[in-house]
Parts: C-alpha cells; structure tokens; sequence
C-alpha cells in the first residue's frame, strides 16, 4: 500500500491542525443504504464514516478518505460512505458517526464519544475505477466508485463512439449521476473529475453491448 499523502498544503492546516472534533460509534459495520449510494459489495469495507454535512457537501464528499487520529495517538483511515445528522449534546464543528470496527482502532468502545485530530489523505485503492450503469436509454443512472486519490468525484461526463462532444452528467443525490441522453448501442468513455480538479479519462470501460443493471470497472485509477 502506498503511504498516505496529503492533498494539498491547504488540507494539511484545515484537517490536521486546526481540526480538533468528536466521533461516535455506530454498531453497524456495514455501507448498505448510505446517502452516498454505495452498497456492502462495492467494497469499502469496515473501515467507513457517515460525516457531519459540511463534510458530505450534498453527496461531493462520498468516497473522500480521512485519517483520524485519537488521543491515545492511534490512527485509523476512513471513507466517507454517508452523512452523519448534525452534532448533539452542544458539540460544535465537524464529526464523524465510524463503525464499530473503525472506532475500536483508536478508542475504547465504552467511551462513545471521543475527541479526535483529523486529515484528508488520499485513498489507496485496488484496481480501477468502477461505473455502474442503471436507468433506461431516457435516463441514465451512473454509480461512480472504487476511485483512487482524492476519493471524491465532483463532475463526471462521457463520450460514446458515435459522439463528437462529451456529455456531462448531472449530480442525482451521493454519488450517483443522471443524464436523459441515449447511450446505447456505443462503447462509453468516462472521465472523472476529483475535488483535487484531477482527471482520470476511463476509455471505453462500457463495450458497445453494455447493458444496464452490470458494473464496468477501469484498467486505470489515480
């Protein structure tokens, strides 16, 4: 695995010095039926986070990776897989609602609430990129996942073959994008804009027999 890495100098003092917030324990230690969109098969893994709503940004932060850091100097990465409802108990600023799996990696289970030190880093992933297609040929769903480096995906179009220009897609809710143009019947090109504003271009992931409801995953990531 390759060492974590920050995104930018700006994350560094937003999410590591300045950032000093809580995290409670959720018991499931699962993704199903986040507000991201992903499910227990996408394979985030345990290691997940619901995040406070300046985090989760309307769905522009699923799939972003944070490290978190407890007093006892432990630290833990995550994904954010959904949105955490707003901070109780007079807790201001951000946090984070972690599995069980993930919260035991820095504190006690019986605390429930712990202050922690956090960071973006960037996600380490196996594979390619990974774009489910669902819909009809009047409205097209895409499920973007399994992406690399920043995590997160803020602006996702794509070309067919038979197509000079790219179609941009537009956000649906989590990570899941939606466009009425008909994209059947030709091998589709992603590309993939992250919140760092890098691009990842997946060449006719989907062949030109694609159907819906199937997973087309990438030779490349971040």
């Amino acid at each position: 695995m390759a060492p974590l890495t920050l995104l930018t100098t700006t994350s560094l003092l937003l999410f590591f010095f300045l950032a000093s917030f809580a995290v409670d324990v959720v018991i499931s230690g699962t993704t199903e039926g986040g507000a991201c969109g992903y499910k227990d098969a996408d394979g985030y893994g345990a290691m997940t986070a619901a995040v406070s709503p300046a985090l989760f940004d309307n769905g522009a932060g699923c799939g972003a990776c944070y490290e978190l850091k407890g007093e006892s100097g432990k630290t833990v990465v995550v994904t954010a897989t959904n949105q955490a409802p707003p901070p109780v108990n007079g807790m201001k600023g951000e946090h984070f609602d972690l599995t069980m799996p993930a919260f035991i990696s820095i504190a006690e289970e019986k605390l429930g609430v712990v202050p922690v030190s956090y960071r973006k880093v960037a996600c380490v992933r196996q594979g390619g990129i990974k774009y489910t297609i669902t819909g009809n040929p009047s409205y097209n769903m895409v499920m973007v996942k399994n992406v690399g480096g920043a995590g997160d995906v803020v602006k996702l179009t794509v070309k067919g073959t038979k197509r000079v220009k790219w179609t941009p897609l537009q956000r649906s809710w989590g990570q899941l994008w939606k466009t009425e143009a008909n994209l059947t019947g030709e091998s589709l090109t992603f590309r993939v804009m992250t919140g760092d504003h890098r691009k990842a271009t997946s060449w006719r992931v989907a062949p030109r027999d694609w159907t819906y409801d199937n997973t087309y995953q990438a030779k490349k990531n971040f």
